[in-house]
Order: structure tokens, then C-alpha cells, then sequence
């Protein structure tokens, strides 16, 4: 009985996405589409209907509409043309989505910065994609102010949004960009109608192994051949929905995934700055969010928290993201009811994706694009080669480093750094001339019944110099740099470590010193702070008196992952920064124990 229950929902499930299957054509790049005709489409058909809750304003979508074209006007009277990089530096707030928009009303590209980033970082994402203008949020004014001076923009190319939650003093060398927004026309820009799918729409940063973020190009084409099979395939969004949105509005989860479905459908929005696990379900039912979109750290806060009455009989009925691992899945579902968990895969620069639109458990569901698993020695960090020099390909059931197949149908876009995309790329895999994005991601084809044929997969980690902290990917060469600035460091050699009860690695560094001075902890937190983002800050400290390499000069970190900050296999003296801590403390055994029974409260 149970079978044929699975079986008929399995087949409900695909009658439902044929349509989508069967109709949906991806734009091309000389085809008038674009986010900004999306949104207008939108407000067409549900004008009336509520858009976005911020903070207690709503708007509806003929409102946002309007001020998005305001906004398009203000940024157009001062020289922001089509072809434009624009940089967006705000938290999530009404007006960063309307800025998104109305960049692409006028065919120019929103540069999205994290908005934890600090100096070094800062300049260089700002700078590397030519940006002309720099818009930036009030709340963030003071990150702006410390490297000004860094940049290649004169004091004009600085727009100043005011936050209406704090009152800081407009820098005087910025401009105040809502000073003229009431006087701005709210009508539609008649350029909007020509945008095409193949402009570039935005820049989304991503963290890779040769250090500082680089920017990954998102099309037009892109966002607009998502939306029909995230939101109809995935959430089952309709207009009569609304969104939890707390994701960063800056990553391809929360906007693209997160925001754009609801310009899409009409789905309305409930917009956080921030999540925020105390103030989660008592938000989700007065706002009545049936949608949510969620990375897996937010779903594991939520499993760890006392049980309220709030979360009973709650509203939320589909939710969709990455990184729900499977042994908090079943846990999650039956606690909290949400009946369609909707898993998917993906990266803002690959052409490789999956979604599991079949509502399977603990897997990342199935995609359409060729793919490859193929072995991958972690301990050498590299493919495994045959004889021939190709690939070779992991038995069903294990694990392999995911391969996806780059052609005319799935392209792969890559960075604005073409030297960077080049080295995603693989050649000549299974044929001479072939070509096949390298994901850096170890998955592993799962078994989950009956599924109409088409084979579902498991995500089990990243390989390589990036790991996933936070629901931030971390750039292991990025860190090291800038601990290596440190006067007492001669070197380190930056890598991630499981935590019992988290999700992803916590940032470990194994470090050698100059001299023979013991370290200063307070000035090396202090340090830290300054330099790198809360996510990027490494949790553990390990003393060396050398380092490791290998042939080819590369740090070896296979053994120091496995050994990790485990006191019994280390000789050497650990430390350890505990949440909300305020400085680096040697690791105790009773530290430790606390760390390996979840007591630590990472």
C-alpha cells in the first residue's frame, strides 16, 4: 500500500511540472527579456495585491513598481547608463531590491557586495567589476568611509540611501540619492522594453580557491529561464502565497531563488534584514508565510531550539534551499510539518543544477544537464586519471566529484575574469574536444525509489580551498593572506573542521611563527576582527613549527583535516575561539569535551 501511495504521488508530482516541461523555452541572448519586464508583467496582473512587508510598511506591487522606476530615474539624471556596473552595498531592506530592478529597467548591472566584507575585500569587489557608481545603505556607511579613499570613483560616484532604523550623518562627500526620488516620474522607462537576455543583469560573488571573491555574470537569460521551474517545479508558488525571506539579498539563494520567484508568480514577500531564530515562527504566523527559503544552518538553528507555540500548526507548507543535511531531514519535517521540502544544487557560476522536484528525502534531486562523477583523491587534492589521461568515472553509489557537460544548451557563463572561468573547465573527458565545468563538489548518486527514471543525488561536501561556514563559502587562500600579514606569523595554512550539531566547517589555521615570542592573542583577535569577515574568522588556531607541502609546493591538508583540533592527536598547542567570545583561548580538555557534546553553542 505504501508503495502504491508513493508511486501515485510520485506521478502527481510530474503531471504537475509537465506543463513547465513541455512549454517552458529558455530566452535567448537577443530576446527582449529581462527582470525588469518580469516585475512589470507582475504588477500588471497583481497591482493591487501586497508585494513586500519591511518592517511593518507594505508596499503593493504597483507601489514597488513605481518606486523601482523612481529609483531608475534618480540613478539615470546621474549619468548611469545601460552598460553601466553599478555597486550595491546595503543590507536587506525594500530599497535594495528596488535598486536591483531598476539597474535592470535600464540595462546596467547591479554589483551585489557582501555586506560583511571590510577593506582589502571590500576595494577589491568594488573595484574588479568596473563599477561606476557605488550605491551605498546608511547602516553600512562606516565600512564605506575606511576605504574610500581606495577606490577608483571620485566623490560623486558615491550615493548615499538613508535607513530610516538609524540616523547617522550623511558622509559630505556622498550624495543623497532619495533627495530628488519624489519628484521622479513613476511611470515604466520605455528602454526597459528592449533590455536582452544576453545583457548581464548582475554580478554575484563567489568565493573560489585563488583567494579574493571573484564575480560570476548572471545573465538576463539567466534569472529568466530560473524562475518557471524553481517556483512552479519547486515551490508550487502561486500569487496567493507569501515568502520568508532572510536570506543575504547579495547571494543567488536569497535573491534569485528567494525574491525573483515572487517577482515571477506574484508570491508577496516578508522581508528580515537578518535571520533570526526567537523571532522565526512567532514571524511566520502573523505574517501567514507559506513559502520559505532557507540554506541548511537556518533549519538546523531551528531543530535546536525549545519548542514553542508558535511553530504548531504554522503555515509553512513548501520551503526550498541547499544544505539540508540528511540527519536533521526527517527531524525538521515531522517537528515543524512542512509537507514539500524542495532540495536543490547549484553555484552562481556553474551550469550545473538540480532540483528535487519529486519532494524525495534527503537528497538534491535530479537535473537535466549531462553529468559525471568521477573519483577524486583527496589526500593528493586531484582527479584520478587512467591510463589514458581521462577521468575516471566512480562506480553507482559512490562518491565523486560532480562534472557537468558544457554546451550549446548549457552554457557555462564563468566570471568576469576569463582567466578565472578558464580554470573551472575541463577538456577532452570522455572525447576529444569535449569540455565539462568542474563543480569542486563531492556528490554521490542515492537510491529514493520509484522516480520516473531519472536518478537523484546527495551532496556530501567540497573539495579543494573553499569550505562552507555560515552559509558563507569561505576562500581558504583569502584567509591566509591576510593572517600571513600578521607580524608574529610566518605562515598558515587555512582549512575546514566538522563541529558536532553544525552544518558545514568551522575556519582552522595551522600556523608557524616569527620568532620565538609566544603569541599575543588579544592583539592577534583584535586583528582578526578588523581584517575579515565574521565567517571568515578561523575558529581554531594550531601552533607548527613547519609547514607541510607537497611536490608541487601546495599545503597538505588532508592530514591536518583529520586530525583537526582533536587534543589526542596533536602535540602541538590549540586554541579556540567560543561563540561570542572575545578573544582566542587555549583549547582545554573541558573546552573540548563541551565542543565534541554540542555544549559549546556554535
Amino acid at each position: 500500500m505504501l508503495k502504491i501511495l508513493e508511486i501515485l504521488s510520485v506521478l502527481s508530482n510530474f503531471l504537475h511540472i509537465l506543463p513547465t516541461l513541455l512549454f517552458f523555452k529558455p530566452p535567448g541572448d537577443e530576446e527582449k527579456s529581462s527582470l525588469g519586464m518580469m516585475l512589470q508583467r507582475t504588477a500588471t496582473k497583481h497591482g493591487n495585491r501586497t508585494a513586500i512587508i519591511f518592517e511593518d510598511k507594505v508596499l503593493t506591487w504597483k507601489e514597488f513598481n513605481h518606486l523601482s522606476n523612481r529609483y531608475a530615474h534618480c540613478l539615470k539624471k546621474r549619468g548611469v547608463k545601460r552598460g553601466d556596473c553599478v555597486a550595491v552595498f546595503m543590507e536587506n531592506r525594500t530599497e535594495f531590491l528596488c535598486l536591483v530592478i531598476a539597474l535592470s529597467k535600464i540595462g546596467a548591472t547591479a554589483s551585489l557586495i557582501n555586506t560583511s566584507l571590510v577593506k582589502k575585500s571590500l576595494i577589491h569587489c568594488i573595484s574588479i567589476t568596473d563599477s561606476v557608481r557605488c550605491v551605498f545603505g546608511e547602516e553600512l556607511q562606516n565600512a564605506i568611509i575606511e576605504i574610500k579613499d581606495d577606490l577608483p570613483l571620485q566623490d560623486s560616484d558615491f550615493l548615499w540611501v538613508p535607513d530610516n532604523s538609524i540616523k547617522n550623518n550623511k558622509p559630505s562627500w556622498a550624495e543623497d540619492l532619495n533627495s530628488t526620488l519624489p519628484q521622479q516620474p513613476t511611470e515604466n522607462l520605455e528602454e526597459t522594453r528592449d533590455i536582452r537576455g544576453g545583457e548581464i543583469a548582475l554580478y554575484i560573488f563567489t568565493s573560489g580557491t585563488t583567494g579574493l571573491p571573484k564575480p560570476a555574470i548572471i545573465y538576463q537569460r539567466r534569472i529568466m529561464s530560473a524562475h518557471p521551474p524553481y517556483s512552479k517545479l519547486g515551490f508550487h508558488a502561486t500569487a496567493s502565497d507569501r515568502m520568508y525571506i532572510c536570506l543575504p539579498l547579495y547571494h543567488i539563494t536569497g535573491l534569485l531563488l528567494g525574491a525573483c520567484t515572487c517577482f515571477y508568480t506574484g508570491s508577496s514577500m516578508f522581508l528580515r534584514r537578518r535571520f533570526s531564530a526567537r523571532h522565526f515562527w512567532p514571524e511566520v504566523q502573523k505574517y501567514n508565510t507559506t513559502l520559505f527559503i532557507y540554506v541548511g544552518e537556518l533549519c538546523r538553528y531551528l531543530t535546536v531550539q525549545e519548542k514553542c507555540s508558535d511553530e504548531k500548526n504554522n503555515p509553512i507548507r513548501s520551503m526550498l534551499g541547499n544544505g539540508l543535511r540528511p540527519d536533521i531531514w526527517d527531524h525538521f519535517r515531522n517537528r515543524f510539518g512542512v509537507k514539500r521540502i524542495t532540495e536543490i544544487y547549484g553555484a552562481s557560476e556553474s551550469n550545473v543544477s538540480f532540483l528535487n522536484f519529486f519532494n524525495k528525502d534527503y537528497t538534491i534531486g535530479t537535473g537535466i544537464v549531462a553529468t559525471m562523477l568521477v573519483e577524486y583523491d583527496i589526500d593528493l587534492d586531484r582527479i584520478v586519471l587512467d591510463d589514458q589521461g581521462r577521468p575516471v568515472k566512480v562506480a553507482d553509489g559512490k562518491t565523486g566529484l560532480l562534472l557537468g557537460r558544457i554546451d550549446d544548451k548549457f552554457l557555462y557563463d564563468g566570471y568576469k575574469n576569463e582567466e578565472a572561468s578558464s580554470t573551472k573547465v575541463l577538456k577532452n573527458v570522455k572525447e576529444t574536444g569535449d569540455r565539462w565545468f568542474n563543480t569542486g563538489d563531492l556528490i554521490r548518486r542515492v537510491d529514493v525509489g520509484f522516480a520516473m527514471g531519472m536518478p537523484h543525488y546527495q551532496f556530501i561536501d567540497r573539495v579543494g580551498d573553499t569550505f562552507r561556514w555560515r552559509s558563507e563559502n569561505v576562500s581558504t587562500n583569502e584567509v591566509s593572506e591576510i593572517l600571513n600579514a600578521y607580524p608574529q606569523i610566518d605562515m598558515s595554512n587555512v582549512y575546514g573542521v566538522e563541529i558536532p550539531g553544525t552544518e558545514g566547517r568551522a575556519g582552522m589555521a595551522a600556523i608557524t611563527m616569527r620568532g620565538h615570542d609566544p603569541i599575543n592573542l588579544l592583539n592577534l583577535t583584535e586583528y582578526v576582527d578588523k581584517n575579515l569577515a565574521s565567517y571568515a574568522r578561523p575558529v581554531f588556531l594550531r601552533m607548527q613549527s613547519e609547514q607541510k607541502t607537497n611536490q608541487t609546493f601546495k599545503f597538505v591538508k588532508g592530514q591536518l583535516r583529520k586530525e583537526a583540533y582533536h587534543l589526542g592527536r596533536i602535540d602541538q598547542p590549540v586554541y579556540v575561539r567560543m561563540p561570542n567570545s572575545t578573544h582566542y583561548e587555549i583549547l582545554s580538555e573541558d573546552l573540548y569535551q563541551k565542543v565534541l557534546n554540542k555544549e559549546a553553542g556554535f
